[in-house]
């Protein structure tokens, strides 16, 4: 069976995931698992769910590296993962399958790559961040909840609870008791 995984990292990138989906129907996979979610969230559900479910002589099927592994180690704690199950990898658009000698040698030469070019876009990142930091033009994401203070202190006032708080502010509960 083809399993396909799908990831977005937020809630706002719709078209991606469905466009993911797409190709992974069009490309076989019987069972799709899809997911908005960071990679550098600690849990990935969906992916955990499709590592669950997938069996001896299946393919796990992703659009792109970047959707599968957070690094080169990510990349083969997870592929060797798959190995002792008996299931191949295939990253369609490298087109590059695990199930055959090159297509390993090809996943070991490019997520390499892929991890250096990852490192090289964070460190420009950051020097770009240090440049606007100096310059007063980059001051980092201003904390919502913190503005809603006086708000917060009102409805608990009022007698909400925090998960109403929460949901009228459009704030996490963990705000609320943080700010109450």
């Amino acid at each position: 069976m083809r399993i396909g995984y799908a990831r977005t990292s937020t809630s706002n990138q719709k078209y991606s995931l469905e466009n993911q989906i797409d190709k992974l129907t069009q490309n076989g996979c019987e069972k799709i698992f899809s997911e908005e979610i960071s990679s550098v969230s600690a849990k990935r559900p969906a992916f955990d769910s499709a590592f669950e479910f997938a069996r001896d002589g299946d393919t796990l099927v992703v659009t792109t590296l970047s959707r599968f592994a957070r690094s080169i180690s990510d990349l083969w704690k997870h592929v060797e993962e798959l190995d002792a199950k008996g299931v191949s990898f295939q990253i369609l658009d490298m087109n590059l399958d695990t199930s055959t000698p090159t297509g390993k040698l090809m996943l070991t030469l490019l997520g390499g790559v892929y991890q250096f070019e990852r490192e090289i876009l964070l460190e420009r990142q950051k020097i770009g961040i240090e440049k606007a930091q100096r310059e007063g033009k980059f001051k980092g994401r201003v904390p919502t909840a913190k503005r809603k203070t006086d708000e917060i202190k009102t409805l608990i006032a009022e007698g909400l609870k925090p998960h109403q708080i929460a949901a009228q502010l459009n704030i996490g509960v963990a705000s609320v008791y943080r700010y109450r």
